[in-house]
């Protein structure tokens, strides 16, 4: 019997579609009154909402949904590729290559100190720009390393993992998730910023010592590894060597302060300062047509710095952005589902279902619910932008009905996100990193579950007292 395989995101996305086009010919028409937010937004009026007549959705009109939401989110698909881009014109540079193998050579005789050191480089990427996909390269550079050290392949493979997952988990300014979703919750990616560099620092801090602890443990005792029976075959797999890394020159090293540079722009001009009381501090209030421009600038500065040929820099950005299509074209489909939903006047009858259900109930549980919610979501739409260009639209204004801010239905929703991301054998990522690591999955399963369970636990708390005090 020929074994199951999860579909695409893709196919599940058209899959939902169809559902969702059968469902507005069942599911009541109806509509709530709204009014303008402070932040400009249409946000539904509670005890409104009043039925309206069916508008149910045909075979064309399922196959022009993805298009219509193509067309509708083309400011976030442009950002993604105009960020893909960059990324493809500062990893031909080889700028972040020869850092991160600078730091190797300076750890030579205190290995113990490249765990902390680089967890918290690719938790930073991971909570900046999403680095997730990126850090396939980086696998085949550091697992010689750490086995040489005396670690085995697990400690490898979770410093890597484990650094930028936790860092997407606690994605602070990640345009991949927190930029996509606060875009379709009309709100600014600096809102909710504060309690996810809480998060971030928290849970950096605790992944970190998990895997100092077990690595430590193998140092000293190499039959405590849970793959030890294939350690002196991963030692002779892996060769040690730095032979083919890239130097970490002048140029390379200013070129990894343009890149840092880049990054900060971007995180500076979306942080509210007048909203938060800061006035010694200009507001720049850029949106995804100015941070798109940020991006596609940055890239042709880092080309032109290089002394690469005009020629080197567009390849190099067309095949980055290129990189990136697919996630373009997934918050289409994903955005074309809404389109549905919208067109068949069954958005609003979603919502006062929800205002029903959750009607007395405490933000608290509101909150609590909506991160429950979103981890089988994870599991079956593995794609963090798909998953909110879907979603959020229905989750955010569902979310006023029980005070609860949309800043913090994102933080619950890339929490979740994030915390299946490390787990689900529906990444890519994941199943790609064990696989160049010879980590069996099951024993992934084994050594990470406790940490994941202590994210679990906390993210609730962190969600649970953020409603509280109206964070």
């Amino acid at each position: 019997m020929k074994a199951f395989k999860m579909p695409t995101a893709y196919t599940i996305l058209f899959a939902l579609i169809i559902l969702v086009a059968v469902l507005t010919w069942f599911v009541p028409a109806g509509q709530y009154d709204y009014a303008v937010g402070d932040d400009g937004s249409q946000q539904p009026i509670a005890g409104t909402y009043h039925e309206v007549e069916q508008t149910p959705q045909g075979v064309g009109d399922v196959i022009l949904a993805p298009f219509k939401g193509f067309y509708d989110a083309v400011d976030v698909a442009l950002f993604i590729m105009m960020v893909g881009g960059f990324l493809g014109v500062v990893m031909r540079t080889g700028a972040i290559d020869a850092g991160i193998a600078n730091i190797i050579r300076k750890m030579g005789g205190k290995e113990r100190l490249m765990i902390p050191i680089l967890m918290i480089l690719f938790g930073l990427g991971g909570t900046s720009f999403g680095m997730w996909e990126e850090t396939m390269a980086f696998f085949p550079l550091l697992l010689p390393v750490f086995i040489a050290a005396g670690y085995d392949t697990i400690t490898a493979v979770s410093v890597i993992l484990l650094g930028a997952g936790t860092g997407v988990l606690c994605s602070t300014v990640n345009p991949f998730a927190t930029g996509i979703a606060s875009g379709f919750a009309g709100i600014s990616l600096g809102e909710g910023i504060v309690l996810r560099l809480i998060m971030l620092v928290v849970m950096e801090i605790i992944a970190i010592l998990y895997v100092m602890r077990y690595a430590e443990g193998v140092k000293k005792n190499p039959s405590s590894s849970l793959v030890y029976h294939s350690m002196e075959e991963s030692r002779k797999h892996f060769a040690v060597g730095e032979d083919g890394a890239k130097h970490l020159d002048i140029k390379r090293k200013i070129t990894l302060v343009l890149f840092a540079l880049t990054f900060l722009t971007m995180i500076y001009s979306v942080i509210p300062f007048e909203d938060m009381g800061i006035d010694f501090l200009p507001t720049l209030g850029w949106w995804f047509s100015d941070l798109s421009g940020l991006f596609l600038v940055g890239g042709i500065v880092v080309g032109l710095f290089s002394r690469m040929k005009e020629e080197e820099i567009a390849d190099s950005f067309v095949n980055g952005a290129a990189d990136l299509l697919g996630v373009a074209l997934i918050i289409g489909i994903s955005r074309g589902i809404t389109e549905i939903m919208n067109s068949g006047h069954i958005t609003d009858t979603v919502l006062f279902w929800g205002e029903q259900a959750l009607r007395g109930a405490s933000s608290v549980v509101f909150i609590v619910l909506t991160y429950l919610l979103y981890l089988p979501l994870s599991v079956f739409i593995p794609s963090s932008s798909g998953l909110a260009t879907l979603s959020i639209p229905i989750m955010a204004p569902l979310g006023q009905f029980a005070q609860v801010g949309k800043d913090l239905i994102i933080t619950a929703y890339q929490s979740a996100s994030g915390i299946v991301n490390i787990i689900t054998p529906t990444s890519a990522v994941v199943m790609g990193a064990l696989a160049i690591g010879r980590v069996p999955y099951d024993r992934w399963i084994k050594y990470v579950w406790k940490l994941l369970l202590i994210f679990f636990v906390l993210t609730i708390v962190f969600l649970s007292v953020a409603a509280v005090l109206g964070m």
